[in-house]
């Protein structure tokens, strides 16, 4: 990875400014976001100094996850958003649990300095504590509070989270801002009777508390059509994860260097009701990734 300083001048010159979409022709389109879960490790080691090269690379909305540093990135909500703010960057949305982490089948974390899997601090879950994460969103003045991940695989966990996006939907819209539900390849697998989760949890939850975050990438590998999802639950997908996949479906790439069609979701931005969106590479191994990831983009929606 360049030194911080060399990054941040030489990335100067990249485009800085909002994409023309022609979805957003009545309106200024949003300016291309990032899930800092993308830059996990970085983030851990140094919040500031890479959030000054997401900055540098022309990146203007965040979206936070997890961190092993505790709270946002060893901040306070305010604190976060000073932060951010002072970069010239929005936090619009933050990633949090379903419920207590356990890691997805065949899902492998991240080796620490002895080369082992490092071991995840306990953290807070919306099963456990909605209302703090609801208390924290609204400090910190976010427009969105997003469930990264919950258990789908039986009936009864749908059921059980259902019940939780609903109350926390209801928390969230008191304090003013709006929950939303991110997903995995997983939600569109079958389970008994013949549903989908994703079709369980759109269908048994209130549209306007629970919306939805759409990861292209995974809707691609469960070989889900965006724009069908759109029109058939038109105005509930106000983000996007602007994620690619590699065709043997595995491998997560740069934004443009694997097999999903960005051009035909954003086309359709309008009916999906589209707000904000976030490039997402699960890990990516060094700035240069999100360097590309916005590059590509850029040239892709304009």
């Amino acid at each position: 990875m360049m030194l911080r300083r060399t990054f941040i001048k030489s990335s100067g010159a990249l485009l800085a400014g909002a994409v023309a979409l022609p979805a957003f022709a009545e309106t200024a389109a949003p300016p291309i976001g990032i899930q800092l879960f993308t830059l996990f490790k970085q983030m851990n080691e140094d919040p500031k100094g890479t959030l000054e090269s997401v900055a540098a690379v022309g990146y203007k909305e965040i979206e936070s996850a997890f961190s092993m540093r505790g709270g946002y990135y060893g901040y306070k909500p305010k604190e976060f958003r000073k932060l951010l703010e002072d970069l010239g960057l929005h936090w619009r949305a933050h990633h949090a649990m379903g419920a207590p982490f356990k890691p997805r089948p065949g899902m492998k974390l991240p080796a620490g300095a002895d080369g082992k899997p490092i071991s995840i601090p306990p953290m807070l879950s919306l099963r456990d504590n909605y209302q703090q994460l609801v208390d924290d969103a609204a400090e910190a003045g976010l427009s969105y509070l997003v469930c990264a991940s919950t258990p789908v695989s039986t009936l009864d966990e749908i059921k059980s989270s259902v019940e939780v996006f609903q109350k926390t939907g209801e928390a969230a819209k008191k304090a003013g801002f709006q929950f939303a539900y991110h997903n995995h390849a997983t939600e569109f697998d079958p389970v008994e009777g013949g549903k989908t989760p994703y079709e369980l949890i759109l269908s048994q939850t209130d549209k306007e508390l629970v919306k939805m975050e759409l990861d292209l990438a995974w809707a691609t590998k469960a070989g889900k059509d965006p724009v069908a999802l759109f029109k058939e639950h038109p105005g509930r997908f106000p983000l996007f994860h602007v994620k690619d996949i590699k065709e043997d479906m595995k491998t997560l790439t740069e934004v443009g260097n694997g097999v999903v069609d960005f051009k035909h979701a954003f086309a359709a931005a309008k009916i999906a009701g589209l707000k904000y969106f976030f490039v997402e590479q699960d890990m990516a191994p060094s700035i240069d990734s999100i360097k590309t990831s916005y590059q590509n983009l850029s040239k892709i929606l304009s």
